[in-house]
């Protein structure tokens, strides 16, 4: 998830949801969702304003490590190989270009 992350990160909201689309890495769906969602939590945080999506920019996303499921699978002799699934936190900011109003999601 990392090097999709960084690819985004910085960039105008429009710009990033475009670069997104032509990543081939599965995991750009949950991060295009995250930065909408966050889009529309600071719009819906403040109503009383107008804000042009294309004025937003990612202040800030952050992938961190999250719970890791153990599962073990079987092998030969009665033995067992660990299986870690890995999760993660993702965490982004959205601001406009002035950098006044802040979401995160």
């Amino acid at each position: 998830m990392r090097p999709v992350v960084n690819v985004v990160r910085g960039r105008p909201v429009p710009e990033a949801l475009n670069a997104l689309n032509f990543l081939p890495q599965k995991v750009t769906r949950t991060v295009k969702l995250t930065i909408l969602s966050a889009v529309h939590n600071l719009m819906d945080r403040n109503q009383e304003e107008r804000f042009d999506e294309g004025d937003l920019v990612v202040k800030e996303i952050r992938v961190d490590e999250g719970p890791r499921f153990k599962r073990f699978r079987p092998v030969s002799r009665g033995r067992a190989h660990p299986i870690l699934k890995r999760t993660a936190h993702l965490t982004v900011v959205v601001a406009t270009a002035a950098g006044e109003p802040e979401a995160e999601a």
